[in-house]
C-alpha cells in the first residue's frame, strides 16, 4: 500500500473540488507542474523569516520588549511542528488540495486577526492570529506538497523537496523589503502596522490560491520513465521497503533524525528571528555601525542564503548522501560559529559570510530532511512521518530565539554592548551541533521488525 491509496474521508461538507479524487493527474501529466504548485504555497508561509522587520516598530508603538516581540514568531513555529504532527495523518488522507486550501485559509486569517489586533492596541490578538491561527496555516502548508513531491519525484527525492522548500527559505527575501516598504509608506505606528498586516493576508490569499488549483497527485502505481526503486536501494542507508508514521516513531533512526533537525533549526533560527537587531547590535560599538536599511537588506540577504541552501544542499544530497550531507551542516556550522565568536566586531564582510553559511545549511536542513525520511522509511506514510518531525522544529523554535534574546537581554542589563551580548549564545550553539553531529553518526537502516508487508502494486504506464 503506498500513502496515495489512504481511504478518502471527505466530509459531506467539504467543497467537491477539495475531494482527493478529483486532483488525481490525467494521463500526460507534467510532473514538473508540481514544483510551482508547492512554490505558491511555501513562497507565501516563509513570510515568517520576515519576523524581524516587525520587531522594531512593534516594540516602539507597543511597548515591547525584545522577548516578547518573538512571542508570535515563536508560537507560529510551535504551532507549525504542532499542526504538522497532528495533521500529517489528514494530509495524507485528504490530499495536498485540501491542504493547501486549509493552510491559505488559516495564514491569511492570521494576518487579517493580526492587522486587528494591532489596530486596537491588543498584542495578545496578534500573538493568537500570526502566532497559534497564522502557525496552524504553517505546519498544514509546509507538509501539504511534500509527499506528493517525493511520490511525483522517487529518483531526485532531495531535488524535488528542495525546489518546493526552497520557497519557503526564500519567502522573506520577498516579504523582507516589502514589508519594510509598506511600513515606509503607512508608517511604524500601529495603523501603519495594521495596514500592512492587513495587505499581506489579502495579498497572500490570492497567491496561495494559485497552489491550491494547480497541484495533483500521481496515479497509483505511478514511476518515473526508466527508473525503478531498485535503482536508489543501491544507495547507502536507503530502503525499498516502507515503515508506517506508528512504527517510524518506535525506531531509533527516527529519534536521532529529530535530535539532529532540533538542534540544526536551533543554531540557524535563533540568527534568524533576530537578523535585523543582531546585526546593529553587533557593530554598534565600531566606526560603521549598521543602519536600519541596511539591517533590513542583511535579512533579506540571509533569507536568499536560506533559500539557496535548500536546493544546493538538498541536491547534492541525491549525490553524495543524506547522512554525508549532514555532516556537512552540522559540522561545518559549527566551524562558523566558532569564527563568529572568536572574530567579534572586527570584520563585518566575515561576519556576514559565516552567517550567510549558517542559514544555507539551516535551509539544507529542512529540504534535506524529507528525503533522508525516504530513504529510512520508504514513501508510505512519509508525509505523516515528516509532520511527526516536524515537532523538534517547534522545539526549536522556542529554544533558538529564547537562548539568543535572553542572554542578550541579560547581558543588556549588566551593562554590556556590541558582540559580548551574543558570545555566551554562540557558544551553546557549537555545542548543540556538535550534539546534533553525533545523533547523525548513530543513524543506521531501519530493521526488518518495523517494515510493513504489503503486496507489490502493477506498474502503470510512466508520465514525463
Amino acid at each position: 500500500m503506498s500513502g496515495d491509496m489512504i481511504p478518502p474521508a471527505r466530509s459531506p461538507l467539504t467543497p467537491a473540488f477539495l475531494d482527493r479524487s478529483r486532483t488525481v493527474a490525467p494521463p500526460g501529466w507534467s510532473r514538473w507542474l508540481i514544483p510551482p504548485a508547492a512554490l505558491s504555497v511555501h513562497l507565501a508561509i516563509g513570510q515568517a523569516y520576515a519576523w524581524s522587520v516587525f520587531k522594531p516598530p512593534l516594540e516602539s508603538s507597543l511597548g515591547l520588549s525584545g522577548t516578547m516581540s518573538a512571542l508570535p514568531f515563536q508560537l507560529g513555529i510551535v504551532m507549525l511542528g504542532l499542526s504538522a504532527a497532528f495533521g500529517g495523518t489528514l494530509v495524507e488522507r485528504n490530499g495536498p488540495r485540501w491542504a493547501m486550501f486549509v493552510s491559505m485559509t488559516c495564514f491569511s486569517s492570521g494576518f487579517l486577526i493580526s492587522a486587528f489586533g494591532v489596530a486596537i492596541g491588543q498584542f495578545w490578538l496578534v500573538v493568537l492570529g500570526y502566532g497559534f491561527i497564522g502557525g496552524i496555516g504553517l505546519g498544514i502548508g509546509y507538509i501539504s506538497p511534500v509527499s506528493t513531491l517525493i511520490k511525483w519525484f522517487p529518483d531526485r527525492p532531495g531535488m524535488a523537496t528542495g525546489i518546493a522548500i526552497m520557497g519557503f527559505g526564500g519567502g522573506a527575501l520577498i516579504a523582507s523589503p516589502w514589508s519594510a516598504g509598506m511600513l515606509g509608506a503607512f508608517g511604524t505606528d500601529t495603523t501603519g502596522i495594521a495596514q500592512t498586516f492587513l495587505v499581506h493576508g489579502v495579498v497572500y490569499a490570492v497567491f496561495m490560491s494559485v497552489g491550491v488549483m494547480l497541484v495533483r497527485v500521481p496515479p497509483e502505481g505511478w514511476l518515473p520513465r526508466g527508473w525503478t526503486p531498485s535503482l536508489a536501494a543501491a544507495k547507502p542507508l536507503v530502503t525499498t521497503a516502507d515503515v508506517s508514521a506508528r512504527n517510524a516513531i518506535r525506531t531509533p533512526q527516527f529519534w536521532c533524525l529529530w535530535i539532529v533537525l532540533c538542534l540544526n533549526v536551533t543554531a540557524g533560527i535563533g540568527i534568524l528571528e533576530k537578523a535585523a537587531p543582531m546585526i546593529r547590535d553587533f557593530f554598534s560599538d565600531t566606526d560603521t555601525p549598521v543602519a536600519v536599511g541596511a539591517a533590513a537588506g542583511f535579512v533579506a540577504l540571509l533569507s536568499l542564503a536560506n533559500m539557496a541552501g535548500r536546493f544546493v544542499w538538498s541536491s547534492t544530497s541525491d549525490l553524495i548522501g543524506r547522512k554525508n550531507i549532514y555532516r556537512v551542516y552540522l559540522g561545518v556550522g559549527g566551524l562558523l560559529y566558532l569564527t563568529i565568536a572568536l572574530a567579534g566586531d572586527s570584520s563585518k564582510p566575515l561576519f556576514i559570510m559565516c552567517t550567510i553559511g549558517i542559514l544555507s545549511f539551516y535551509g539544507g536542513g529542512f529540504a534535506t530532511v524529507p528525503a533522508y525520511l525516504k530513504d529510512l522509511f520508504g514513501t508510505y506514510q512519509v508525509g505523516a512521518i515528516h509532520g511527526r518531525l516536524l515537532t523538534a522544529w517547534s522545539v526549536a523554535g522556542v529554544l533558538g530565539p529564547l537562548i539568543i534574546n535572553a542572554i542578550a537581554d541579560a547581558q543588556a542589563a549588566a551593562g554590556r554592548s556590541g558582540p559580548a551580548l551574543y558570545t555566551t549564545s554562540l557558544y551553546i550553539m557549537i555545542a548543540l551541533l556538535v550534539i546534533g553531529f553525533a545523533a547523525n553518526e548513530l543513524i543506521r537502516p531501519v530493521a526488518e521488525k518495523f517494515h510493513e508487508r504489503v503486496p507489490e502494486t502493477p506498474e502503470t504506464p510512466a508520465t514525463r
